[in-house]
């Protein structure tokens, strides 16, 4: 269970989102991430997007976390992909203001002529 003064001790501001605690494990079954023999659920994370439909998710056994920057990362990277109307993909680890690519039947098999690894790197 979250607790409220959990993240405030690592971070001094507000969390600008909500916080919940799945007591009886409904959504946990829900996603099938609830682990009846525990009793727990596995840390799930779900992108979903307005329409309502899953992008992406994360699925991990209890003793690892998830990584909150990357699914910033993969959030804003949905959001350009959405506001371009699928005219702008993003590669592997593609971040903000980085280049993007032109999907197309061209960029099949040809995506490393169009992007080098080491730009995600790139600061």
């Amino acid at each position: 269970m979250w607790n409220e003064h959990e993240l405030s001790k690592m971070i001094n501001k507000d969390i600008p989102f909500p916080m919940l605690a799945d007591q009886d494990g409904s959504i946990g079954k829900a996603y099938d991430i609830y682990d009846e023999d525990s009793g727990v659920e596995t840390r799930g994370r779900f992108i979903i997007d307005p329409d309502g439909v899953i992008q992406g998710f994360e699925v991990l056994t209890p003793p690892v976390g998830r990584n909150v920057g990357e699914t910033i990362r993969q959030i804003k990277a949905f959001q350009l992909v959405r506001e371009s109307g699928g005219t702008e993909a993003t590669p592997s680890g593609w971040k903000p203001g980085k280049k993007t690519l032109k999907p197309g039947p061209g960029l099949v098999g040809n995506v490393w002529k169009e992007w080098k690894v080491n730009e995600a790197f790139e600061d």
